[in-house]
């Protein structure tokens, strides 16, 4: 399936996890507790399915999916990402790390 142009990372209770593609955003709802299964959760998963059947590109999934992590508190700054986590577009302007 798609992949992103940049990985999200998701805070999870005891790592950070990179998403980088519809693939990923799938298996994250997925696990997604049943107790929290809103409105955002349900809109979310209909994006990535039609994103899945190429009716909607990866990159909007992208954003919302960010989008989603935030609203939960679940989205992973990058200074929290180990850094042999990171892709090489996510390094600074110096390009060290």
């Amino acid at each position: 399936m798609a992949s992103f142009a940049r990985p999200i990372y998701a805070q999870r209770k005891y790592f950070v996890q990179e998403i980088a593609g519809l693939d990923d955003v799938f298996d994250y709802l997925d696990e997604w507790p049943q107790e929290k299964r809103d409105i955002t959760y349900e809109v979310m998963l209909d994006a990535c399915r039609k994103a899945a059947d190429r009716q909607l590109p990866a990159s909007v999934v992208a954003a919302n999916f960010s989008r989603f992590l935030k609203k939960h508190g679940k989205l992973a700054d990058v200074e929290d990402v180990p850094l042999h986590l990171r892709r090489a577009g996510d390094r600074n302007v110096s390009g060290t790390d």
